[in-house]
């Protein structure tokens, strides 16, 4: 079945129904002996897929017309500012800082922010310079599927959605936490044990957060404009809220609590660092809006940077009046805030503390419901998944369907799973993609068809090389060993990588808006220091995150693989035709004119 306008023309028809065809409607799926063949076929699809490259146009023009309907371009910079403070500060800062700090990092948590923070930070460069040149739904799945082609974009975008629905539900399992401090009962009070019939890590039911992500869910299908301003009325609130326990909690600062900083020491710190990455996870939910952004050029690099540098701030100064109010080793792990206020005698401003965390996480819920419905709805757009999940609502312009699948699949994973083993794996699905984004880049400004040369393209997948390779032997070692010795070999190399980009391989592409500054340094050291934070994370979330890359590539290979073939090779004849048709229509009319002259 084609993607062009006949299929347009059936996806209209068809509505909101529920037929096979809006699930598997290519060719490869119209009959068993069509699969057969299908599956045959597959590595010569594999390859296919593997070293195509979509196009800027493509995704602009011919993805976004795969949604019946367009979105509404309703936000400015001050509504992405505010998407990207309510995105990230949230059950990061209110309950991570606490866990770390007693675990971890001890007062030095705030260096593990500043750690994070820098990686965030650089990974906020690269996702500005893509959104603003492709202002797309699909976020950093549009990206890679134009820089590093279908295959890589696919095993990003099963990590996205991975990211999005852990990162949901650890956040509403937080909710509960600091709601049950608001009703002066402790968060197990409100979740149903059921330990015996499950394991630990599975065993403790929180309905609350169920209930809390269906009315996440009605808010983000109405309106992107009236989510927009739910979300910085109650962010501003939240940052009344932040400086009330900033400048109020230093009042009852006690330095002494700072004499033992670092207690775990430097691996301490990284550790810890590698996990609160999760605090800073959601900016890249705001990349996801820039198809609904008035001036993408403006207002995407001031929405993004702006917010983070604000995020940044307010967690190493909420880490540091944390530490200094109680000793790390008594630092509550469930809403470490709240508590701490009760310790130092001010037991009225845990209420206050309580409700402000409640806020800031509903902000997170809601811009991460809007982000997660638009990757997939791009994601949808490629048939990777159903083309069902890409269609818009005409009467609200948001893609409804692809936000009830998540926001169920986010609630099913808050009923039942524990927030630490929810944060682990999160980090490494968010690090992992960032690190592929920052690759993205380099490639998108050192490597463009027809302009670079076979011998500049192999000197630039050379120097990738080394620095993909030095980085993971220095998270290795890191993870490995205590001495200094590798790293003496693996710094140098990260260096030469990057001075041989830098040097060696001219620039085949330059940004028309807005660009990232000091490339390549910037994203190579992006990719070195998320490659890094990943050597700090333990090996049973390594274990998960293998089994859920199974899983997907299962998927890939049974169905999304043929699906986005189907479509591509269709899309390729459309564009043939339409180009003899073109041709066809000149040249009458260069025969009709001929007579004139």
């Amino acid at each position: 079945m084609g993607v062009g306008e006949g299929g347009d023309e059936g996806l209209r028809r068809r509505g909101c129904s529920c037929t096979k065809d809006d699930f598997l409607p290519e060719e490869s799926f119209q009959s068993w002996g069509n699969y057969v063949r299908a599956l045959k076929e597959t590595p010569t699809r594999l390859i296919n897929r593997v070293t195509t490259r979509s196009l800027d146009s493509t995704e602009l023009v011919e993805m976004k017309a795969r949604s019946e309907h367009e979105m509404k371009k309703t936000l400015t910079w001050w509504d992405l500012m505010w998407f990207g403070i309510g995105a990230v500060i949230g059950a990061g800062i209110f309950v991570l800082t606490g866990l770390e700090a007693k675990t971890d990092a001890g007062p030095a948590v705030v260096l593990s922010y500043v750690v994070s923070g820098i990686s965030a930070m650089l990974s906020v460069f690269c996702y500005t310079e893509f959104a603003v040149e492709i202002p797309v739904a699909g976020g950093s799945f549009a990206y890679l599927r134009v820089e590093l082609g279908d295959f890589v974009a696919f095993i990003a975008a099963g990590n996205i959605l991975l990211e999005y629905v852990i990162g949901g539900a650890a956040v509403a399992r937080s909710w509960t936490s600091y709601f049950a401090t608001l009703c002066n009962h402790k968060p197990d009070d409100f979740r149903i044990n059921a330990v015996g019939a499950l394991s630990e890590n599975y065993g403790h039911l929180d309905p609350i957060a169920v209930v809390v992500m269906a009315g996440i869910c009605i808010l983000a299908v109405l309106s992107t404009k009236g989510s927009s301003r739910l979300n910085y009325v109650a962010s501003i609130v939240h940052i009344l809220v932040i400086l009330f326990i900033i400048i109020a909690g230093l009042t009852k600062a006690n330095f002494d609590n700072y004499r033992d900083f670092a207690p775990f020491g430097p691996r301490g710190v990284f550790k810890a660092s590698a996990v609160l990455f999760f605090a800073y996870v959601g900016f890249d939910a705001v990349s996801t809006m820039a198809e609904e952004t008035k001036n993408p050029g403006k207002d995407i690099p001031i929405g993004l940077v702006g917010s983070m540098v604000i995020t940044t701030v307010a967690y190493c100064l909420l880490a540091i009046t944390l530490c200094l109010m109680v000793p790390y080793k008594l630092i509550d792990e469930d809403a470490p805030f709240s508590v701490a206020f009760e310790t130092v005698g001010m037991g009225w401003a845990k209420y206050l503390v309580a409700a402000g965390a409640l806020k800031g996480m509903t902000s997170v819920l809601l811009v991460s419901a809007v982000g997660q419905a638009r990757y997939l709805t791009h994601i949808a757009r490629t048939h990777m998944m159903p083309p069902w999940l890409a269609q818009v609502n005409a009467k609200t312009g948001t893609p409804v369907n692809a936000t009830i699948v998540m926001i169920t699949a986010t609630a099913v994973i808050a009923l039942f799973t524990k927030l630490d083993i929810l944060s682990n794996l999160l980090s490494i699905s968010t690090l992992f993609i960032f690190m592929l984004v920052a690759v993205a880049l380099l490639v998108r400004r050192y490597y463009a068809a027809g302009v670079t040369t076979p011998a500049n393209r192999n000197k630039l997948i050379f120097f990738l090389v080394m620095i993909l390779g030095s980085s993971i032997g220095t998270s290795a070692y890191w993870g490995t060993s205590d001495g200094w010795y590798g790293y003496a070999i693996t710094v140098p190399l990260w260096f030469l990588g990057t001075l041989g980009i830098r040097i060696f391989v001219p620039q085949a592409k330059f940004p028309n808006l807005w660009g990232v500054p000091l490339v390549p340094w910037l994203p190579s050291a992006s990719i070195a220091i998320n490659i890094f934070l990943l050597g700090s994370i333990d090996k049973d979330s390594f274990i998960r995150f293998g089994i859920w890359t199974l899983i997907i590539l299962g998927y890939y290979f049974f169905f999304g693989l043929h699906a986005s073939y189907d479509v591509a090779k269709e899309f390729e004849k459309e564009k043939a035709l339409r180009n003899d048709n073109q041709l066809k229509n000149a040249e009458e009319g260069g025969a009709v004119a001929e007579p004139n002259n």
